[in-house]
């Protein structure tokens, strides 16, 4: 079985050539793009079968169904375009160029060549940067909402004061039932937000994302789990979104690799005071040396062609000199801790 999409070369040729009448699966497989991965022969054996009338007509019917719903998406896109232009842009590209896009693999301009949209010049991501003044769409997870968030919350932060107000009113925050100090029930607002959804979608598509902000929500859903750790992450997608539009301040990765030399820190000093507390003392472990074999704990290290019976004071002083620059420094941590 081989995959052929309908909205691509091959399956859309294949699809009408079959409609047409051709039944040769040896002439179908030379429809076969040179980017697909399977080859003419694996092609030609998957379009072998019985053409029965019921199945063809059906095969019709949603090919043509297909296109109208792609010629609606671009009508639709089109009546986006004219309403776009109505709004008064907050930045000019000839006084402020677009930033550099520092995100890989974009694929809106091959998505809109598949779909036919007359207008290929039109930059979804350009007319955003009009819109809000900054390039939203270089926060993780918002380069294919950043539009539908204009619709939702515009791009007047000043209707909420500060980012909590925001993120609250996004119902992106814990709902903490608290009477006389104690904490009665933990959870999650029931606020039914279409902006806050947008945000939670964006952080649940960084699952496998190499960003910062992927490997935050892969660390949270380890510590609190896949639910709370989306709303954590949606919860600071949110934050940084509205400090960019009201700041005007463009998105900076770097800011993170401080944060994370930050928590790094706060860790050592974490496990330093817990293992002071079990009366231990941290050592920071030495580099191990390039020829020197990885054992199981407890097996003592010796390079080869010595006797087990051997010190390495006796070696240092009685081996020959191959033997001697293998051997670890007299009174180093690595050889006290092999001695052990």
């Amino acid at each position: 079985m081989v995959s052929l999409p309908r909205s691509g070369l091959t399956g859309g040729a294949i699809v009408d050539a079959i409609l047409a009448g051709q039944r040769d699966g040896a002439e179908l497989a030379k429809l076969r793009d040179p980017h697909i991965k399977a080859d003419t022969e694996t092609i030609r054996k998957s379009l072998e079968g019985n053409w029965r009338p019921e199945h063809l007509f059906t095969l019709g019917q949603s090919r043509d169904l297909y296109r109208i719903y792609q010629q609606q998406i671009v009508n639709c896109d089109l009546e986006i375009e004219k309403m776009l232009r109505e709004f008064e842009p907050r930045t000019d590209l000839a006084e402020r160029p677009l930033p550099l896009d520092r995100k890989q693999y974009r694929s809106g301009s091959k998505r809109r060549k598949k779909n036919g949209h007359p207008h290929p010049e039109f930059d979804l991501r350009s007319e955003t940067y009009k819109l809000f003044g900054v390039d939203v769409t270089q926060i993780p997870g918002l380069d294919e909402s950043a539009l539908q968030l204009f619709g939702e919350v515009d791009r007047d932060m000043s209707r909420w004061p500060s980012a909590s107000n925001f993120v609250s009113w996004l119902a992106l925050c814990p709902d903490n039932d608290i009477s006389g100090g104690k904490l009665l029930w933990r959870g999650a607002r029931t606020v039914k937000n279409r902006a806050g959804h947008l945000f939670r979608m964006a952080a649940f598509s960084l699952h496998h994302s190499l960003t910062p902000l992927g490997n935050y929500l892969r660390r949270m859903k380890a510590k609190l789990g896949p639910e709370a750790a989306t709303m954590a992450t949606a919860h600071k997608i949110a934050v940084i979104f509205y400090t960019m539009v009201k700041n005007q301040v463009e998105y900076d990765e770097t800011l993170w690799a401080a944060r994370d030399a930050q928590r790094e820190r706060r860790l050592e000093a974490k496990l330093k005071r817990q293992a002071k507390q079990l009366g231990y003392e941290l050592v920071p472990i030495e580099p191990r040396l390039h020829n020197e074999p990885v054992l199981p704990a407890g097996v003592p290290w010796k390079p080869a062609g010595i006797s087990n019976r051997m010190s390495m004071n006796e070696l240092r002083q009685n081996g020959n000199p191959e033997e001697l620059a293998v051997l670890p420094p007299a009174g180093s941590f690595s050889e006290v801790a092999r001695a052990g």
